[in-house]
């Protein structure tokens, strides 16, 4: 908006007049746009981790302390030993709910095995009492049964009941001896800075490189690949060794011999499997921080690249206040932050580097920048219509010189 209203105004052809180039006159705002990016790499590696840090854990705090207000409409919360989801909340304080549903913990860690519906309830508490009361009405409750017989499982038993009111009492004792200022949370790499970065990065690496070691050794130990030696030709014949080991065993043995090797390489191919996407998640979780790491330098470098996208365009459209430059500065932005969040989202899910991921926009825009700080400085427009229209008017003049002598004639 300032360059353009100084070219709008015929300032830069003064200046110029005056011997004062567009680089001086950019000068100061450089040194000004320095020290911004400055300000902006210490806001982002300190300000934003430590409000964000702040914000989770205190959020974490009120869901504890006031279960009531955890709860929100069209999701699963997590209160106590139960999972509420209701359909919508009234009242004055929220607490009369429609449409509930509560899957209740399970205590060993395993499958949810009881679920709660009623058409509404009501959540009464005191702030006397540690017991949140949650009252249904109108309501089913499903409970899937374990047999005892292993057989009987294939037939899923499941024990189904009907009530019309019923009161689950919610224990707070231990939530709510939550202290405000208690904080607990701190993996998410939004709430880290540089050096808490770097330091979790090398954690992560070492604990995914030893668990690709433990798991190796584990696999070479189940498959036998440790213990496999092999055997020279001269050894096998003096031992008188059958080529084929299974002609030693009748048929019913060679059956359960085949059996037995079919059952332990599916479990060797499912076990592979499993840990190949537990690695996965733990080079994703890698790739987070590192594209947390490098996004806190691109905001610092994404101050130069905008003033030397905005300053050279408003001096070349020559157009000030706040109409078209808006217009050019929300075009640029949301070309910069389209290309940066789908940089990130590719780089996490491992289709690109970090570092490719975190930097693509700049990366794309650095030219951009470049060509019209040299078009401002050299005076040129924003598009070059001559390498158009002179091959064009250069036609016509071939077209005009073979035809006009005819009609002189």
């Amino acid at each position: 908006m300032t360059f353009g209203n100084l070219a709008e105004n015929y300032e830069f052809a003064a200046m110029k007049s005056s011997g004062i180039s567009l680089q001086r006159a950019m000068r100061v705002l450089i040194i000004f746009i320095f020290v911004l990016s400055i300000v902006a790499f210490w806001f982002s590696n300190n300000v934003i981790p430590y409000a964000e840090y702040k914000f989770v854990n205190f959020r974490k705090n009120i869901a504890q302390a006031k279960p009531a207000m955890a709860i929100a409409e069209g999701q699963f919360n997590d209160v106590g030993f139960y999972n509420i989801k209701v359909n919508k909340k009234s009242g004055e304080n929220g607490n009369i709910l429609t449409g509930v549903t509560i899957h209740e913990k399970p205590t060993n860690m395993g499958e949810n095995k009881t679920v709660i519906k009623a058409k509404n309830g009501e959540l009464i508490s005191s702030e006397k009492s540690s017991i949140l009361q949650l009252v249904l009405n109108d309501g089913y409750y499903y409970q899937d049964v374990t047999p005892k017989k292993y057989e009987d499982r294939a037939k899923l038993p499941f024990v189904k009941g009907a009530f019309k009111k019923q009161i689950i009492n919610i224990d707070l004792s231990e939530l709510n001896k939550t202290d405000t200022e208690k904080e607990n949370i701190n993996s998410t790499s939004t709430m880290l800075n540089v050096n808490e970065l770097r330091y979790t990065l090398d954690s992560l690496n070492k604990n995914r490189d030893n668990e690709v070691v433990s798991f190796t050794e584990n696999i070479n130990q189940r498959v036998g690949l440790s213990k496999f030696v092999t055997v020279s030709k001269e050894k096998q014949r003096k031992k008188s060794l059958p080529d084929n080991l299974l002609s030693l065993y009748d048929t019913k043995q060679k059956k359960a011999i085949l059996d037995m090797a079919a059952s332990n390489i599916t479990s060797t191919i499912y076990s592979i499997e499993s840990t190949q996407n537990e690695l996965k998640d733990k080079q994703r979780d890698i790739n987070k921080h590192l594209t947390a790491l490098y996004e806190k330098f691109v905001i610092a470098f994404a101050c130069f690249l905008m003033f030397f996208i905005g300053a050279p365009l408003g001096a070349i459209i020559r157009k000030g206040g706040l109409g078209l430059p808006i217009v050019f500065a929300v075009l640029i932005f949301i070309t910069f932050h389209f290309i940066n969040t789908f940089g990130k989202r590719l780089s996490q899910e491992g289709g690109m580097t970090p570092f490719m991921g975190a930097w693509m926009s700049s990366f794309i825009l650095s030219p951009l920048a470049i060509l019209l700080t040299y078009r401002a400085t050299n005076d040129n427009g924003l598009i070059n219509f001559d390498i158009i229209t002179t091959p064009i008017q250069q036609a016509f003049q071939k077209i005009s010189e073979r035809f006009l002598p005819a009609q002189k004639q």
